[in-house]
């Protein structure tokens, strides 16, 4: 045991020793600056040593940093496109506005040559049945809406009323294969009965082959029934035929009137309430 004490104890002098010398070289070097040449030199030495321990550390730090970049930007990604879907949101109401109060201000100013009163109206729900093109607005009897009556939109004729509630009517339109119009020739005063197909076009009926009326010509109402205000856009011509073997002609009206869009009629009060 006595050897393995010298030993240790040899170690310990010497730790001591060299714990003295370090302290005497720091006190020197801070006192008197002797070995900042020195110090400068081993600086150098060891700077490229020191690069090559710090690289480990500093990929982990870049690689932690690119991480939470990444992790940013795609929060701040996302929360854009979230941001950017609701302003989509909020320009596509405002457009359906828009369209909305310009087909307002079109209704109004269609409604400005009729005389005798009128008020809007809003189409709630269409017929599902295929065979029929009625529509149900919000307007009744309350109201003052009854059977007979013309509405309108802000390109001409849309149909007539046929049935009425307290709260709520319903309305044929002119597509109808039941709904007819008087109509005449804005050209040349030629008049004619316009007729629904129950497809999207409505025909003139019993018109014979020699009659003066092409392609492109406008139909209005001409008032002969008393039912429908007079000088309205019905429909424009859009096939004329002449078979030989029929003795009238075929000839196929689209309507003026966007039977298919918009929410807002106009129901026009006459003072001759004519039932259908």
């Amino acid at each position: 045991m006595k050897p393995i004490f010298v030993r240790d104890n040899g170690r310990g002098v010497r730790l001591i020793i060299i714990s003295l010398i370090s302290c005497t070289l720091m006190f020197v070097d801070y006192r008197y600056e002797q070995f900042r040449p020195i110090r400068s030199t081993l600086s150098l030495a060891v700077f490229p040593v020191q690069k090559i321990v710090d690289s480990p550390i500093a990929l982990v730090r870049n690689f932690r940093g690119y991480l939470k970049t990444q992790k940013q930007l795609f929060a701040d990604n996302k929360i854009l496109k979230e941001e950017q879907l609701l302003f989509q949101g909020r320009l596509q109401k405002l457009a359906a506005l828009e369209r909305e109060n310009q087909d307002l201000r079109d209704l109004l100013q269609s409604g400005s040559q009729v005389t005798n009163n009128m008020f809007i109206a809003n189409i709630i729900n269409i017929d599902p049945d295929p065979f029929t093109h009625q529509v149900i607005i919000n307007k009744g009897k309350n109201d003052g809406v009854y059977q007979g009556q013309t509405i309108i939109d802000a390109n001409g004729i849309m149909g007539t009323i046929i049935a009425v509630n307290e709260l709520e009517s319903r309305a044929m339109l002119i597509t109808d294969a039941s709904h007819a119009v008087p109509v005449e020739d804005v050209r040349n005063g030629l008049r004619a009965i316009a007729v629904g197909t129950g497809g999207g076009n409505l025909e003139l009926r019993h018109v014979p082959k020699s009659i003066d009326i092409v392609e492109g010509d406008l139909m209005i109402t001409s008032g002969l029934s008393g039912r429908f205000p007079v000088g309205f856009p019905v429909g424009k011509v859009v096939e004329v035929k002449r078979d030989r073997g029929k003795p009238f002609a075929t000839i196929v009206l689209q309507p003026c009137a966007k039977l298919e869009r918009g929410g807002h009629i106009l129901l026009i009060k006459s003072e001759n309430k004519h039932a259908i």
